[in-house]
């Protein structure tokens, strides 16, 4: 169910974290919030973002609280990533040389389901997102995303993997080159921020980007990311 704002108890349920927590930071302005009289008020949208922002830094149990508040019944807990991701929407090696050209090929690779009812506006919405803040780590990896979900351009939630054989400037804090790349498109924002923690655990998994750079081509790259979500949701 999508709520257009939060209360300070139904934000601390959302976040499955605790409501004295959320109140100590949203006095010390460190989640974005308004008080109306005595009452704080949450709106949807600007904690995705938030969110989105803080869980660059979380740990592992830290994202994975995350994973368990943003359960969707649409995707299997255990294997959120695996549920989205298919074999045919793996390319390795991902022809591209720029961010831009990264971004149109991602989107085409995630088109082959069929389920991108509207390619134009998918491609400006992730491009435009990447304009306003890189989603670039400092490991390589990068993970565009829309800033909002599309509900109206996907038929269903997608998510799509690509390497670049050749390491390409993707933006992100520290300037790095990028190879890695997973293109998320959700239809609503709990399975976003689910999908997104659940990416987060991999990517701190031990060996996880060595073994997909290792990778040679999309069916090992698919095996790789299936394997290594199955032994997450085993934790």
């Amino acid at each position: 169910m999508s709520h257009e704002t939060f209360s300070l108890d139904e934000l601390a349920r959302h976040l499955g974290r605790d409501r004295r927590e959320i109140e100590k930071l949203a006095n010390r302005g460190r989640i974005p919030g308004r008080k109306v009289g005595e009452d704080w008020l949450f709106h949807e949208q600007e904690i995705t973002h938030w969110l989105e922002t803080e869980m660059r830094e979380f740990t592992d149990r830290e994202l994975a609280v995350v994973e368990e508040s943003q359960r969707s019944t649409e995707l299997d807990a255990e294997i959120p990533v695996t549920t989205l991701l298919r074999p045919e929407t793996v390319q390795v090696p991902l022809e591209a040389r720029t961010r831009r050209s990264v971004l149109e090929s991602l989107v085409e690779v995630a088109g082959r389901t069929w389920q991108i009812w509207e390619p134009a506006a998918v491609l400006a919405a992730v491009r435009e997102r990447e304009e306003l803040h890189s989603t670039a780590f400092g490991n390589g990896v990068a993970l565009p995303h829309p800033r909002n979900p599309l509900p109206d351009a996907l038929g269903e939630s997608i998510l799509a993997f690509g390497r670049t054989f050749s390491a390409i400037p993707f933006g992100g804090t520290r300037q790095g080159l990028t190879d890695l790349f997973f293109l998320v498109l959700c239809r609503d924002s709990r399975q976003h921020l689910q999908v997104l923690a659940r990416l987060g655990r991999l990517i701190q998994q031990p060996e996880f980007l060595a073994d997909l750079r290792a990778a040679d081509d999309s069916a090992a790259a698919y095996r790789v990311i299936c394997d290594a979500d199955q032994r997450v949701g085993r934790e």
